[in-house]
């Protein structure tokens, strides 16, 4: 090849191969990690966060969407991400106020300042200002006591991650 050449692949070919690659990557089921926590690239956006709540093993997937409902109705315009194979939700440029994770007997929602929520929430953290509400599958879910949570979580400064 001369100098000042550049080999060039036909658009088409090129425009075929990233498209097989992409379906091949998200036709494929995420790895579970220890104790059940899916596997999902670290991504911005509702997506993401739809992806690692279908991936969340059996009962823990109807948790997921449950929890993502009540948090997306609580708070309207939440922002989304799944960082550390974890969904966080907060606000844009602000920080996040809450993470869900999967392990192998119960689903935990952390509220990152949770010592400022009342009451306050029941599972103690090594973290000086983090809360935990474990969900195992014969425990309900009371709904009003999670959304006055994550209300109260929303209105404090979030946590940059």
């Amino acid at each position: 090849m001369k100098a000042g050449k550049t080999s060039r692949k036909p658009a088409k070919k090129v425009a075929k191969k990233a498209t097989k690659a992409v379906t091949k990557t998200s036709a494929a089921k995420p790895k579970l990690l220890s104790g059940g926590n899916p596997q999902i690239a670290k991504a911005y956006g509702d997506a993401p966060v739809q992806a690692y709540i279908a991936a969340m093993p059996g009962w823990k997937s109807d948790v997921g969407r449950r929890l993502d409902a009540l948090i997306t109705r609580a708070v309207p315009g939440v922002y989304k991400a799944v960082k550390w194979n974890s969904p966080l939700y907060g606000f844009e440029g602000q920080g996040w106020f809450l993470g869900i994770h999967v392990f192998t007997k119960y689903v935990k929602v952390a509220f990152f300042r949770g010592t400022s929520l009342r009451p306050i929430p029941p599972g103690e953290s090594r973290q000086k200002e983090v809360r935990y509400l474990d969900i195992h599958e014969d425990n309900p879910l009371d709904d009003a006591q999670l959304t006055a949570w994550v209300k109260q979580a929303s209105k404090l400064p979030g946590e940059r991650m």
